[in-house]
C-alpha cells in the first residue's frame, strides 16, 4: 500500500513537471485550481499527521483536554474566512510577504518575513517528520528500516515533489490525501461506533471508565492535561495560538495564489472548513476509540502516543487496515511536507533572492524557480537531521502548536495592522516581527516544553516559564511590537497614499488581475 501510493504521487509529480517551468507555474499551479480542489488541498494541507496522529493520540492519553486541540484547529477557519482569505489573494503575487510590501519599504519586510516563513515551516515539518518516521519505523518493524532512515526516506520524497512539480504537484497530492484520509477516518470512525453496537450512550460510558495504569479515570473529566494553577491559562494561551495562528502560516496563505480570483478563495476557504469540520469531529472517535478499546499500556509498548490511530485501526480491521490505514498517515505526511517546503522555496526565492538581493529587478523565471528548488533542498536536510536529533518520542501536536504560536505572534499582527491601519509603517512591520518571532521562540526554549527535570526534555533544569504554549504572552508582544515600532517612527506619507489603493485592491480585486498577468 505504501508503494502504491508513492507510485501514484510520483507519477502526479512527473505529469506536473511538465507543465512547471514558469515562475507562476511552479509557485502558483498557474492560478488554474478551482474552488473545489483548493478548497479539499487546503484541508489536505491542514489535516496533518499532529492531527491525525498527534490529536488522536493525546485525547487517547488525556482525554477531554485533548479534544480542546480539535476545537482549536477547527475554529481557527473562521479567522482565516473572515480576515485573510480575500485580501491576500486581491494584493500579492506568490507569498505572504507580496502584502506588506505592497505599501512598505520591500526589502527589509521582505526579508523579515522569510525569516518569518522559514522558521514557521521548519517548526510544522519537524512534527510531520518525527510521525513519519515513529510511523514507518513501527509498520515496517524487523526490516531492518529504523525511524532515522524512515525520515530520510520521508525527507528526500518531498523534496522530489517541490523540485520537480512545484505547486501543482503538491496540490494534487493534497487532494488524493484528503480524499483518502477522510474516507480513512471515516471508515474508522464508523467501526469504532460498531465495537459499541452504534450506541453513543454506550460509547461515552466507556469513555468515563477508561483503565489507566491500575485505576479507572474519566476521560470526558477536564484537568488529565491541564492541571492547576497553570492548565487553564495554558490551554487558553493553546487557544489563543490556534485561533490566530492558522491565518498568519504560510503554507495555508500560499494556496489562495493557486486560484484565478477572490470569489474562489473564498469559495475554497467554504469547501475546506467544511471537510476540516467532519474530520476534527472524527478526531473524538478515533483518540476516545483508541483509549477505551486499545488502551493506553498497549499503545505505549508499541509505538507511543502517535501511534493510538493505526493501532486501533490494527485492532478493529486487521493488519489490512492496519496497513492502509498507516498508508493514509503517511501519505498525509507527505502532503504536508511537501505544501510545507514549497511554501518556504517560494518565499526564499521570491522575497529575498528576487526581491532582497537583486532589489525588485526582474530576474528571468528560470533563475528563480532554481533557487527555490535548491532552498527545497536545504529546507528538507534541516528537517531531517532535526527530526533525527528529536527522536520519535516527540508528540506531533505539540510541536504544531509551537508552530502555530510563531505564526500568530510574529505574521498575523502585522497582515492585520497592513491591511486594516492606515499609519501603520515600515518600522512597525520589522519590529513586529522580530518581536512576535523571538519573543514566541525565546518563551518555547524556557518552557516545559524544552525544559525540564525528568531526563526527557532538552535542557535538563526547572523551566523559566510555566506554560507549554507561549501564545498568551507572546501574541500581544507581537501587536506591541508592531504598534510602538509604528508610534516610533515617522509617518510615511508614500505608506498612507497607498493605503487607499490597497484597501480598494484588498476589498474588490480591481487591478489585480492585471498586475498578475503583467508580472
Amino acid at each position: 500500500m505504501f508503494v502504491v501510493f508513492i507510485a501514484i504521487t510520483l507519477g502526479i509529480t512527473y505529469w506536473a513537471a511538465q507543465r512547471s517551468s514558469s515562475a507562476t507555474a511552479f509557485f502558483a499551479a498557474g492560478r488554474q485550481i478551482t474552488g473545489w480542489q483548493n478548497g479539499i488541498a487546503v484541508a489536505g494541507d491542514y489535516m496533518s499527521a499532529a492531527s491525525f496522529l498527534g490529536i488522536a493520540g493525546i485525547i487517547a492519553f488525556q482525554g477531554y483536554d485533548g479534544f480542546m486541540y480539535s476545537v482549536g484547529f477547527l475554529v481557527a477557519y473562521l479567522t482565516v474566512l473572515l480576515i485573510v482569505a480575500e485580501p491576500l489573494r486581491n494584493a500579492g503575487k506568490y507569498t505572504m510577504a507580496d502584502v506588506l510590501a505592497y505599501r512598505l519599504s520591500p526589502r527589509p519586510v521582505r526579508a523579515v518575513a522569510a525569516l518569518s516563513t522559514l522558521t514557521v515551516s521548519t517548526f510544522y515539518m519537524i512534527a510531520q517528520m518525527v510521525g513519519a518516521g515513529s510511523l514507518v519505523a513501527l509498520l515496517l518493524k524487523g526490516s531492518g528500516i529504523s525511524y532515522n532512515w524512515a525520515v530520510t526516506g520521508v525527507g528526500i520524497l518531498m523534496v522530489a515533489y517541490v523540485v520537480f512539480g512545484g505547486m501543482l504537484a503538491t496540490t494534487w497530492v493534497q487532494i488524493v490525501k484528503a480524499i483518502l484520509l477522510i474516507a480513512g477516518t471515516v471508515l474508522l470512525s464508523v467501526l469504532v461506533l460498531a465495537h459499541f453496537h452504534f450506541s453513543l450512550a454506550e460509547f461515552f460510558t466507556a469513555v468515563s471508565q477508561v483503565k489507566d495504569g491500575g485505576k479507572v479515570v474519566n476521560f470526558l473529566t477536564p484537568g488529565l492535561r491541564y492541571k492547576p494553577p497553570y492548565g487553564a491559562i495554558d490551554l487558553i494561551s493553546l487557544g489563543l495560538a490556534l485561533v490566530l495562528g492558522t491565518a498568519g502560516l504560510p503554507h495555508i496563505l500560499v494556496r489562495f495564489y493557486t486560484v484565478p480570483d477572490a470569489k474562489t478563495a473564498r469559495v475554497s476557504v467554504v469547501w475546506a472548513m467544511v471537510i476540516i469540520g467532519v474530520f476534527y469531529i472524527m478526531t473524538t472517535f478515533l483518540g476516545f476509540g483508541a483509549a477505551t478499546i486499545v488502551g493506553k499500556a498497549f499503545i505505549t509498548k508499541n509505538g507511543g502516543i502517535n501511534m493510538s490511530a493505526p493501532l486501533l485501526a490494527q485492532n478493529l480491521g486487521g493488519d489490512i487496515f492496519f496497513a492502509f490505514i498507516s498508508s493514509i498517515a503517511f501519505a498525509t505526511i507527505l502532503a504536508v511536507v511537501a505544501g510545507l517546503t514549497i511554501s518556504a522555496s517560494t518565499s526564499f526565492a521570491h522575497d529575498v533572492y528576487e526581491n532582497v538581493i537583486h532589489h525588485g529587478e526582474a530576474q528571468t523565471a528560470e533563475k528563480a524557480v532554481l533557487v527555490a528548488r535548491i532552498t527545497a533542498f536545504v529546507v528538507g536536510l534541516v528537517s531531517i537531521l532535526i527530526a533525527i536529533l528529536l527522536g520519535p518520542t516527540f508528540n506531533v501536536a505539540f510541536l504544531v502548536g509551537l508552530a502555530f504560536a510563531v505564526a500568530a505572534s510574529a505574521n498575523l499582527p502585522v497582515i492585520l495592522f497592513s491591511i486594516f491601519w492606515k499609519r501603520f509603517t515600515t518600522q512597525g512591520a520589522v519590529s513586529g516581527l522580530l518581536v512576535g518571532l523571538f519573543s514566541s521562540l525565546a518563551l518555547i526554549v524556557v518552557s516545559p516544553s524544552i525544559m525540564g527535570l525528568d531526563g526527557k526534555h532538552l535542557i535538563h533544569s526547572a523551566p523559566w516559564f510555566p506554560l507549554e504554549n507561549p501564545g498568551i504572552l507572546s501574541i500581544p508582544l507581537g501587536f506591541l511590537g508592531a504598534f510602538v515600532g509604528t508610534m516610533m517612527s515617522k509617518v510615511d506619507d508614500q505608506s498612507e497614499a497607498k493605503f487607499t489603493e490597497l484597501e480598494v485592491r484588498a476589498n474588490t480585486g480591481l487591478g489585480s488581475e492585471k498586475a498578475l498577468a503583467a508580472h
